[in-house]
């Protein structure tokens, strides 16, 4: 990321932290700014703006250009059919990514703004003495698993092109490289141990307030709970699955049957508030449609009438004033048309998940499966299958790796649907065809590197690679 978009960005997660702090009550503390936490920092300044860390991290999450909808438009998990903006339309769905729009270009500049913060911390916690050796342990557990997130946020949208992983440099130094998207997957584990180190030895609570959403999550001890289901996830996503098994029994992972209805709602979210300054739940837009195939994919209960009951939890069908059901179609395309919304966040103030048990149930079905036992995979899958979706047991049960990836992804279609592209994300991680509506439509990969990136670095052969090549 450039000098001076860096400089901007940071500035403006400092000042926002004026404003709100993830409906938490903390107070301006004079509003701490970035040349202050550099060159002078405090106990105050350091806490504040650690909370500050959930405020980037958040951003843009459930903006309608954000993570869930713009990966789920691409996933074909939703429609934007927005009038005022046809690039949810014409970029997201018919056409390549544009590096220079808000569309494209996006997923680059926050998360390494959110980074830079994180490293102006990790900086100068140690220069501050009113923090105990255990709270300054806490804070960089904290920092580095924060830092794993963004560059997560980062490579699963820009997947083979890479990203950058070398980013405490002051600024106005040389832009550091680009490595490949195994470096970037191997420095977040990286990060996420060396936090949990860190964490484990951060003592009895943090020095500062999380968000609502880290409810149960917001001490070392159980934000490393948190920390190791991250790992978990990513150990899947590079296929180290006996890492993967090793990292969630370390989580907070349970699959006890009579708990289930708590547990599998049980993990951390972006939280949203209407108090005065605070971001709120931008996926509750009239403009946002569910696609038609998450009905018509939808498997049936045990009584052969009633669809999933995941689906029936987070979709409802569109109706008219006398309720016969409506019809939406694209004002720019015909091809796109669907008789469904999303009901899966009912409020603006609705959290939205960052990771919850029911993903890490997912993650453990795989990681069994490839690690050989199968028939664990196959029970893990079912207890998500029949108390979750309300369906019968597998029957057939897969026998091949296709059978079960195939089983797999209808299960977390079905579980994680609209909650952080995991559609898009899944099918290429599996390597899997996504899904288009019409020939002419385009099948968007990956994200490009920002054009204001690319103009900073003189354009490398990164900035070369579009959206949609193989």
């Amino acid at each position: 990321m450039n000098t001076k978009q860096l400089a901007f960005a940071v500035a403006g997660i400092l000042s926002s932290l004026a404003l709100s702090a993830c409906s938490l009550d903390i107070p301006d503390l004079n509003n701490p700014g970035l040349e202050q936490l550099e060159n002078a920092p405090t106990a105050a300044s350091i806490n504040t703006a650690a909370t500050g860390l959930l405020i980037g991290d958040r951003g843009g999450k459930s903006a309608t250009t954000g993570i869930v909808n713009q990966l789920g438009i691409l996933g074909r998990e939703s429609y934007d059919f927005d009038s005022a903006d046809v690039r949810f339309v014409s970029e997201l769905i018919q056409g390549n990514l544009s590096k220079a729009s808000p569309f494209g270009g996006s997923f680059w500049t926050g998360q390494y703004a959110n980074i830079r913060l994180a490293n102006i911390i990790l900086n100068g916690v140690d220069r501050v003495a009113e923090f105990s050796p255990e709270q300054k342990s806490g804070i960089k557990g904290f920092a580095h698993t924060l830092i794993a997130m963004e560059l997560i946020t980062v490579v699963i949208t820009h997947d083979s092109t890479g990203a950058v992983i070398d980013t405490n440099r002051p600024l106005g130094a040389d832009l550091a490289p680009f490595v490949s998207k195994d470096e970037v997957y191997a420095e977040i584990l990286k990060l996420l141990d060396d936090a949990s180190t860190e964490l484990k030895a951060g003592g009895a609570a943090f020095s500062f307030p999380l968000s609502p959403g880290y409810t149960g999550f917001n001490t070392p001890a159980n934000f490393n709970r948190f920390n190791r289901a991250l790992k978990a996830k990513i150990a899947c996503y590079v296929k180290n699955y006996a890492v993967a098994l090793d990292a969630l029994a370390g989580s907070f992972i349970s699959d006890d049957p009579t708990a289930m209805t708590t547990n599998f709602g049980l993990g951390t979210s972006h939280s949203y508030s209407l108090a005065s300054g605070d971001q709120q739940n931008g996926l509750v837009n009239p403009n946002i449609y569910a696609h038609p195939t998450l009905e018509t994919d939808a498997q049936k209960q045990t009584d052969g009438t009633t669809l999933d009951a995941r689906f029936g939890a987070k979709v409802e069908k569109l109706r008219n004033m006398d309720m016969s059901v409506r019809t939406i179609t694209s004002m720019t395309d015909a091809a796109l048309k669907t008789t469904i919304k999303f009901k899966r966040y009912p409020t603006n103030i609705s959290s939205v998940p960052i990771i919850r048990n029911e993903e890490l149930m997912l993650y453990k079905a795989e990681a069994l499966w490839f690690t050989g036992d199968k028939v664990g995979a196959i029970a893990e899958l079912n207890l998500v299958r029949t108390r979750s979706g309300k369906l019968a047991a597998l029957a057939p049960e897969p026998t091949t790796d296709a059978e079960f990836i195939d089983a797999l992804l209808y299960e977390r279609r079905y579980s994680l649907m609209f909650e952080g592209g995991h559609r898009w994300i899944d099918l290429r991680r599996f390597g899997r065809e996504l899904p288009i509506d019409a020939a002419n439509h385009t099948r968007n990969v990956r994200f490009p590197v920002p054009q204001a990136e690319c103009d900073a670095r003189g354009n490398p052969p990164e900035c070369a690679i579009t959206s949609s090549q193989p």
